[in-house]
């Protein structure tokens, strides 16, 4: 981590060197993982840095489990119902400290469901590149509920449980570079 501040201005989010992923139980033995290839993210940050504010979007459509045929359920009517709902947005509501790390705070929607969630975030610092451009990065965490936002498939088993769990937890690692004026 570097010394830096965030410098006030906007960042946009540097999708190459950042990762949206997830985790949800499956089975009630293990858990299956995956990722979305497609978000964006703008930071926006003013004098003081904890008055920031983060604008995200999702493309639902883009989720990535490593199995196509899985993928294709989730983006269906059972699941995301990503022809009808595309996008899903996140919005900052507010941050405050936490210890060394952070809470953001947000409403995020999925469905047409909007909740408040709240991310452990840590600031990994700020940094020039080689190419001159300042960059920022975070580590964010954070835990769901799928039935809250409208994706409530069940699907018990025989021997109890559900096929799918209904806690996801969420991973972002987040490189943001500066947007001069």
């Amino acid at each position: 981590m570097t010394d830096q501040e965030l410098i006030p201005g906007t960042w946009e989010i540097d999708p190459t060197h950042s990762m949206l992923s997830f985790s949800v139980r499956h089975m009630m033995v293990s858990r299956v993982r995956g990722r979305f290839e497609k978000f964006d993210a703008t930071l926006t940050v003013p004098e003081d840095p904890t008055k920031a504010a983060v604008r995200a979007t999702i493309d639902a459509d883009s989720i990535n489990t490593d199995s196509q045929q899985r993928d294709d359920h989730l983006r269906s009517a059972d699941f995301f119902e990503a022809a009808t709902h595309p996008q899903w947005t996140f919005e900052s509501t507010g941050i405050r400290q936490s210890g060394e790390d952070f809470v953001l705070t947000g409403d995020l929607t999925i469905k047409g469901n909007t909740q408040p969630v709240e991310l452990t975030l840590e600031f990994n610092g700020v940094t020039k590149d080689p190419w001159g451009m300042t960059r920022c990065g975070f580590h964010a965490e954070t835990e769901i509920s799928r039935s809250a936002f409208g994706v409530d498939i069940e699907m018990p088993m025989e021997t109890g449980g559900v096929v799918v769990g209904d806690r996801i937890k969420i991973d972002i690692d987040a490189e943001f570079t500066h947007q001069s004026a």
